[in-house]
């Protein structure tokens, strides 16, 4: 819900409310211009997320719930989002994915790729991707081992996911970053068109951002990234993808790579490889 309620904040930090109509200016509110669409396991968790919204005047009714999880009972079938924003669990061996092998998610890239059954990491990323317009955009939060797994299934599935040119951004983040998981993370920016209007032509291009020495640590197991820390990585990614940016490399933080570099580097994207 903190995540619904947070994109409300942005559309209203960000956007010009009025328009014209008939030649006089009309208010909009911001909660009308965006559908939120989501989906939740943990009952407890989605009473939560719905009590969050309702008290924010923010329309939940397409929050939905069911104990079988998005890979199993895909509340939202036929949804083609505009963007995606997810934090889906770490490395997931308990996700049914025996039960999926014929899925329609995992032929998205072209080919049948099915994840592998002891992974959810690539499910996810094959699952938002099924999702995106054709020009959506998707950041998500997965284990760092995403960018350089070589495990069979998941090294094809990265590979695929490359050459069709959907990877914008890869952001290696610091550990301690979770209060329930010790897991390393790492940040995804994905784009189904690299070449569309709203910003500069990306095409064959990744931002690699490497934020692993970042945020102090607050006790002796948690960290944090300050306001200054956020802000320097989505202004690095904001100045890469803009039209009227200025970026510029800078040594051990950020690197523009050509598809061919990633190419020669077998496809690992860690920004640290």
């Amino acid at each position: 819900g903190g995540m619904f309620v947070q994109s409300e904040k942005f559309v209203e930090a960000h956007r010009d409310y009025y328009k014209k109509h008939n030649g006089k200016k009309l208010l909009i509110n911001p909660k009308d211009r965006i559908s939120i669409y989501g989906q939740e396991s943990n009952q407890t968790t989605w009473r939560l997320a719905k009590m969050n919204l309702a008290i924010r005047g923010i329309d939940s009714s397409n929050v939905k719930w069911n104990n079988e999880g998005s890979f199993l009972n895909d509340m939202h079938k036929d949804l083609k989002a505009d963007y995606i924003i997810a934090n889906p669990p770490f490395n997931d061996s308990d996700w049914s994915g025996e039960l999926l092998r014929d899925d329609a998610r995992w032929s998205v890239l072209g080919e049948k790729l099915p994840p592998p059954t002891g992974n959810a990491n690539y499910a996810w990323i094959q699952h938002f991707l099924y999702h995106l317009t054709p020009t959506g955009q998707a950041g998500f939060v997965l284990a760092d081992t995403s960018m350089t797994t070589m495990a069979l299934n998941e090294e094809q599935i990265r590979k695929k996911i490359i050459e069709s040119d959907f990877v914008d951004c890869l952001v290696s983040l610091p550990s301690h970053l979770f209060t329930n998981t010790q897991i390393t993370a790492c940040l995804w920016f994905i784009s189904r068109n690299k070449e569309n209007h709203k910003f500069r032509n990306r095409k064959n291009e990744v931002l690699l951002i490497d934020a692993s020495r970042m945020g102090p640590m607050l006790k002796r197991k948690h960290r944090v990234l300050s306001d200054d820390d956020i802000r320097k990585i989505s202004e690095t990614y904001h100045n890469w993808r803009n039209p009227n940016g200025n970026y510029e490399d800078i040594d051990g933080f950020c690197r523009s790579v050509t598809l061919n570099e990633v190419q020669s580097n077998n496809y690992i994207l860690s920004p640290n490889s």
